[in-house]
């Protein structure tokens, strides 16, 4: 069965707890009714950890892969869009259709998405350029022997001073871009609205309800920095958690008469 778009942004009801533990709910009930599907997205990203892994030892550069493995996850909405349409598949009584979601998928080239992946690019690589310029800022002037063999460097001064400064960068320039995704990209999925309106309303709705919006911004920054731990392997479980989630959160907050 194909869903149509629906047309305009709808309204959005208040965020409660409540709200934000049923969409964990309804999160790992999907990933028990679709674990091979959850497992094949998570599986590229699994794999694009190691070689960003392998890059970084093969060229002997230890601290780009600290800034790799922190910005790589933004690229996450690439997928989402497969665990949202499967999400809403089951939240609507469907039952679950590789053929149909990897078509929606791909019809996403056609519509509005794009144009903010461009967006998330953008953002992250000037995040990656500004964390090169933070390195040779605070390290510029240090002996560089030991960056690529160990991480004695960031122990030093100079080099602690770097990670509290690059870290709160990092940190903002992840909470602006959660605020322009975490509603725009489902409801670029669900309905027929430009990226910008989008963008838009996902930005007003955390800015409106700040401590329960940033609550589960920390949640996901949890779940996903634990996920890379072990390998990357974690992301098997935090990519299909967090992507069929964030769908049942946008579908618990908007207003259905609208």
């Amino acid at each position: 069965m194909h869903l149509t778009p629906k047309p305009g942004t709808p309204e959005f009801v208040p965020v409660t707890p409540l709200i934000l533990r049923t969409a964990l709910q309804r999160s790992a009930a999907d990933m028990k009714r679709a674990p091979i599907f959850a497992v094949g997205i998570a599986s590229i990203y699994v794999l694009l950890g190691w070689f960003m892994a392998w890059v970084t030892h093969a060229s002997g550069q230890t601290y780009w892969l600290v800034l790799a493995a922190v910005g790589f996850p933004l690229f996450s909405p690439f997928a989402a869009i497969g665990f949202y349409d499967v999400s809403r598949r089951f939240s609507r009584g469907m039952t679950m259709n590789w053929r149909a979601t990897l078509s929606v998928i791909l019809q996403q080239s056609k519509r509005q998405l794009p144009s903010l992946c461009a967006i998330i690019v953008m953002i992250f690589l000037f995040w990656f350029f500004l964390a090169h310029m933070i390195f040779a800022l605070f390290l510029g002037l240090s002996t560089m022997t030991h960056v690529s063999s160990s991480l004695d460097v960031f122990f030093t001064s100079n080099g602690l001073m770097m990670l509290s400064f690059g870290t709160a960068v990092g940190a903002c320039f992840a909470a602006l871009l959660y605020m322009l995704t975490v509603l725009a990209l489902p409801l670029l999925l669900d309905r027929e609205v430009d990226f910008i309106t989008a963008m838009i309303t996902s930005f007003t709705y955390v800015q409106r309800f700040p401590l329960l919006m940033f609550s589960w911004a920390a949640f996901i920054a949890s779940i996903t920095f634990v996920a890379m731990i072990p390998g990357f392997l974690g992301l098997f479980i935090a990519l299909p958690l967090l992507g069929h989630a964030t769908w049942h959160l946008y579908d618990q907050l908007i207003d259905k008469d609208t």
